[in-house]
């Protein structure tokens, strides 16, 4: 496959029902390739006609998702036209609603954070008062960008799963009390006023890190191991998110890491569930930090605190804190190990809100280990990375569910609907 900037690239297709497909192959080759590409360079790259090519970027050219960045001299002939992705063509807001913080950007074309707000989330939690918070959000990051709102393709809201695809529904998040079948798409459109989309928040960071995070994610098979209040993973194979069958892939939290660990409540001992979490941590390590002890109850915002002590002790070197995390790593890497074995994917990567405050202690821990548990170490390495988002990486995928949506070549769009007789 030809590659653009160690970035895959998108074959496209002659045939003529097959306009809207080629034009996402044309747009993407555009934004994987920096310093631009001629119309040449496209037809050579993506298998496509010339006039094809051509009809498209005049297309792309008058919707001012690109632009023409002035001419360039390669070889004998005339000098080629290089055609550059337009940042500001388009944008997208997206909203990651976690039980501790929610956040909200405003991204460009370009996967570029223009704006950012976060509101920490009610501990009651009550969806009506989220909602509305989220929605006024929306309203003041467009008037403090200037952006203009007829260019915002619409909002992306990241949020725990289950998710009820169809209805746009969040169906019970384990940490998102009160939070019964709540029909959140259709609730803030209604408020916001703009065309909104529910997306599973590991599925979002996995979409973020096509998009704005490492080049090398793009066209890749990659895990992307998310720590937030919860844990979960989001999945891509050959530069596609797995959804699963109703777009809840990733779930991982019975996963057995530590078979001595405690009782989860599905009866297995040691799932990530009440091992990995941040709020497992920190009961481990109550008596160090002064975080809630096992069994006493404590909402996310104390959670959250408990954990920040829990990052410092251990950099200072508190015996007990270093031993909590070092059997954080381990457990991690076994989890990481059978997912990684499971889809024999190219590329780990870490994020979420509470992985930075963990990154420096895990990563000396986490390569070694998952390499020692890999079936196919001997053929072929796997890179593992903390991702470049930082915090807001949930947040950014659900805008860029947005735009990836809408502008992003998808082989599934090739399909034939089905019809009866």
């Amino acid at each position: 496959m030809i590659t653009l900037d160690g970035a895959a690239g998108r074959r496209g297709t002659n045939l003529p029902a097959m306009g809207d497909f080629n034009q996402s192959v044309i747009l993407e080759a555009i934004r994987r390739a920096p310093g631009g590409l001629s119309r040449v360079e496209l037809a050579e790259t993506t298998g496509l006609s010339a006039q094809t090519v051509s009809n498209i970027c005049r297309r792309l050219l008058d919707a001012d998702l690109i632009t023409e960045a002035g001419k360039e001299v390669l070889g004998p002939g005339k000098p080629r036209t290089i055609l550059r992705l337009n940042p500001g063509g388009r944008f997208a807001l997206g909203a990651h609603l976690d039980p501790t913080v929610t956040t909200i950007v405003l991204l460009d074309l370009a996967g570029t954070v223009i704006a950012r707000e976060r509101i920490g989330t009610p501990l009651e939690q009550r969806p009506d008062e989220v909602i509305g918070a989220i929605a006024a959000s929306t309203d003041r990051l467009l008037r403090q960008s200037g952006v203009d709102a007829r260019r915002v393709a619409g909002l992306g809201v990241a949020a725990p799963g289950p998710i009820d695809p169809v209805a746009g529904a969040l169906v019970d998040p384990p940490n998102l009390h009160g939070w019964h079948r709540v029909p959140l798409r259709d609730e803030l459109a209604g408020r916001a006023r703009i065309e909104v989309v529910v997306e599973k928040d590991v599925t979002a960071a996995a979409i973020a890190e096509m998009w704005a995070g490492s080049p090398s994610t793009a066209g890749e098979s990659f895990v992307f191991l998310y720590l937030g209040t919860g844990i979960g993973a989001g999945l891509a194979v050959d530069g596609e998110v797995v959804l699963g069958s109703a777009g809840n892939a990733g779930e991982i939290g019975h996963i057995v890491v530590d078979p001595d660990g405690p009782e989860c409540g599905c009866g297995a001992r040691g799932c990530v569930a009440v091992t990995c979490t941040p709020e497992s941590l920190v009961r481990e390590a109550w008596s160090v930090i002064d975080g809630p002890a096992p069994g006493e109850a404590a909402d996310t915002a104390r959670v959250d605190a408990a954990f920040t002590r829990l990052a410092d002790v251990a950099e200072r070197g508190e015996p007990r804190a270093v031993e909590v995390l070092d059997r954080a790593a381990v457990r991690f890497a076994r989890l990481l190990s059978v997912i990684t074995n499971l889809l024999d994917v190219d590329r780990v990567v870490l994020g979420g809100p509470f992985w930075s405050r963990l990154d420096a202690r895990l990563m000396t821990v986490l390569p070694g280990e998952i390499d020692r548990l890999r079936a196919a170490r001997g053929i072929h390495p796997i890179a593992i990375e903390g991702s470049r988002l930082g915090d807001d990486v949930a947040a950014i995928g659900a805008a860029a569910v947005i735009l990836d949506r809408s502008l992003s070549p998808r082989t599934k769009s090739l399909l034939l609907p089905a019809f009866s007789a």
